[in-house]
């Protein structure tokens, strides 16, 4: 014990009224060690940021911890009053939250954000403050940082946003560092940076790090120990290297068969069936009896208690009751459903060229033009019926614009677009009204795409009642029958989509997709803020329909493994145009283009003994409203020479399903 920065022991935390609480947190016991980094996993509910905002004491109004110790080097956190509590908090203890932009004050420039951490917690002042801040900008590797001292968070990328929360949580120079899922939002490339940020600034002042994910691509290349939460509780605890080795949980067992990637491309992923249990009831049997393959009569009405199998590795399951050793492990793992896909063949459905995005920069009090954002410059692509077109690139890249700007949400500036026969960019008013009904658009965050006061059958048939298709009752019944198509009863249709989980929201969207019969749907990071589990019931879903309706995908997204698993070919884009398209065996397999190198080389994979080169990229994207000369990526290309900076390379054909714009490409 002596080596335990931290020790949470049997803590209880409850939201909501006493007589019928939330039990977020429900008899938790963690551990951490002096400059250890530990990873907490689990899906969207199981109270792994309620369990950080216990020991921070940082809960909503309606919680508050009923029993247990939360102690820092001995320190009991719980027993300490707010004032007390305050020096702790930002000085022995910091945090990241998830989302950096609603983590900082927009009004306020980033200098003084951080100064107001380091006066509280160095006791410094004057010009003291102020080389501070510039050394702890410094130390996070923000260039020109007395510079960026000035500026406020909306100049900054999503990158340097959580490199200013960083900074911010090391004014204090803490011992433990709480990282709530820090790269979520960001890209493979920002991410890696981050990640490898965090290494760096631990090997350095030797602090601990909570750090909270559910991307085992992460766990598996940052974390010394992990510890997995279902519904409250720990479940496991391990070493990453012998948890990687075979998952002793049946719930972690199923985290592990949910990932996707390529050599499940014919397969069904395996998907952990209904969702976490309502936390507002007590339990008499295990919580995940009701999901479990392996559950036996006993799992529904005893309690299972911890379980140590190692002295470093813990279970809380009943299947290492009686022999921890040997226990009587049942194969979960069902002979996967192959999927079958009906190709039309290679009849193009959807063929963009030379589109262009730009949007006005105005100025002054006449609002004149003083230039354009090339949000989209000059792309080309085309989408086969029936196939997937997976669209990747950093956020900023122009990606979700071209979603738009092909279903004419946002109208082109230049260029083509052509949907079977009809040259969408010529359709106007009723004519583009009736063919938006054979393409349809799924949106990253189902919840903020859909009304909060509208219910969900109408939800789904107001596409249906916009193209004026069949009458009332027809409708209703087509509700029913899509609800049903993606997984969901039908008394879905009179609830509100406040009441579905995340998953089954996206599933709404996707019934919604559908009620209008199209040909091709927008898939813009359908499972981006999905837990692994949820997105394997997704990626599931959009295979079956496309087998069954023939449907085409242009499937927006950065995360790689979906990529692999999901698409037929890839376009990878940067700055408003595609460098490297191609099938996904050739792209993913043998990139040509620097960018893509880079990108792929940042895709943490989980698999703690696999030993990966990241190539750095300097810096962050231009500023499409001022693109630099020659090709877009030659500023930050560890592979640029001279000619690259003379104009934009030409497209190189490498074999008849891989092309690439890059003049490092030898001409075939």
């Amino acid at each position: 014990m002596k080596n335990h920065l931290l020790a949470i022991e049997n803590l209880h935390t409850r939201l909501g009224n006493k007589q019928n609480p939330v039990r977020v947190v429900d008899g938790l016991n963690l551990t951490i060690r002096k400059g250890e980094t530990l990873a907490l996993l689990g899906e969207s509910g199981c109270g792994k940021s309620m369990t950080a905002l216990s020991m921070m004491r940082l809960l909503p109004p309606s919680g508050r911890i009923n029993a247990g110790h939360v102690k820092l080097d001995g320190l009991d956190l719980l027993a300490l009053s707010e004032q007390e509590m305050r020096q702790v908090r930002g000085g022995r203890m910091g945090m990241i939250f998830q989302e950096p932009m609603t983590s900082l004050n927009p009004v306020l420039r980033i200098g003084d954000q951080i100064a107001e951490a380091v006066r509280l917690h160095d006791k410094l002042s004057g010009a003291a403050v102020t080389e501070r801040v510039v050394e702890l900008l410094d130390s996070v590797g923000i260039p020109d940082p007395r510079h960026r001292t000035r500026e406020y968070p909306h100049q900054l990328s999503g990158g340097m946003k959580q490199r200013v929360m960083i900074a911010m949580a090391l004014a204090g120079r803490p011992e433990l560092l709480i990282a709530d899922e820090p790269t979520t939002a960001l890209d493979v490339t920002i991410q890696a940076q981050v990640l490898n940020l965090l290494k760096q600034l631990q090997q350095e002042t030797g602090m601990a790090i909570l750090l909270i994910t559910h991307d085992l691509g992460v766990v598996a290349e940052t974390a010394d120990r992990l510890a997995v939460m279902y519904a409250g509780q720990i479940v496991e605890t391990a070493d990453v290297g012998a948890f990687f080795e075979g998952p002793k949980h049946p719930y972690s067992r199923k985290l592990f068969e949910s990932l996707p990637d390529s050599h499940k491309r014919d397969e069904k992923l395996a998907v952990i069936r209904g969702t976490v249990p309502p936390l507002n009831q007590r339990f008499s049997g295990c919580r995940f009896a009701d999901r479990c393959e392996q559950a036996v009569s006993r799992c529904g009405n005893e309690i299972p208690d911890w379980v140590d199998l190692t002295e470093r590795q813990g279970v809380r399951c009943l299947i290492y009751a009686d022999d921890p050793i040997t226990p009587t492990l049942s194969d979960t793992s069902v002979e996967a459903e192959t999927h079958i896909l009906s190709r039309v063949g290679d009849e193009s459905l959807l063929e963009v060229t030379d589109l262009k995005v730009h949007f006005p920069i105005h100025k002054g009090v006449f609002r004149r033009v003083v230039g354009q954002v090339r949000a989209v410059d000059g792309l080309g692509l085309s989408v086969a019926k029936g196939r997937t077109l997976a669209l990747v690139g950093e956020s900023g890249c122009g990606k979700t614009t071209v979603g738009k700007g092909i279903l004419q949400l946002i109208r082109p500036t230049d260029g083509q677009v052509k949907f079977g026969e009809d040259e969408l960019t010529q359709l106007r008013g009723e004519a583009l009204r009736r063919r938006r009904a054979d393409m349809q658009i799924i949106f990253q965050d189902p919840m903020s795409s859909m009304n909060p006061r509208m219910l969900v059958g109408e939800i789904i048939a107001e596409g249906m009642r916009a193209q004026k298709i069949g009458k009332k009752r027809d409708r209703k019944v087509r509700v029913n029958q899509l609800l049903e198509q993606v997984g969901l009863h039908a008394d879905a249709a009179t609830r509100y989509p406040h009441e579905f989980s995340g998953g089954q929201r996206q599933r709404i969207c996707v019934a919604r997709a559908l009620a209008v019969e199209p040909q091709l749907i927008v898939c813009d990071e359908p499972t981006s803020a999905l837990d692994v589990s949820v997105q394997a019931q997704i990626l599931n879903l959009l295979k079956s329909l496309q087998r069954e309706l023939e449907l085409s995908y242009l499937f927006i997204t950065h995360n790689i493994s979906v990529v692999s698993y999901l698409a037929d070919e890839v376009a990878v884009m940067y700055l408003g145009r595609i460098v490297e398209q191609g099938s996904v065996e050739k792209v993913l397999g043998s990139p040509a283009h620097p960018y893509t190198k880079a990108l792929l080389s940042a895709v943490p994979v989980p698999d703690p003994d696999f030993q990966r080169s990241v190539i750095r990229l300097e810096g962050d994207m231009p500023s499409p409203a001022n693109p630099p000369n020659g090709c877009h990526f030659h500023p930050r290309c560890p592979e640029a020479v001279a000619a690259c900076s003379d104009g934009y390379p030409a497209e190189t054909t490498i074999s008849e399903t891989h092309r690439v714009r890059c003049f490092r490409i030898d001409q075939i």
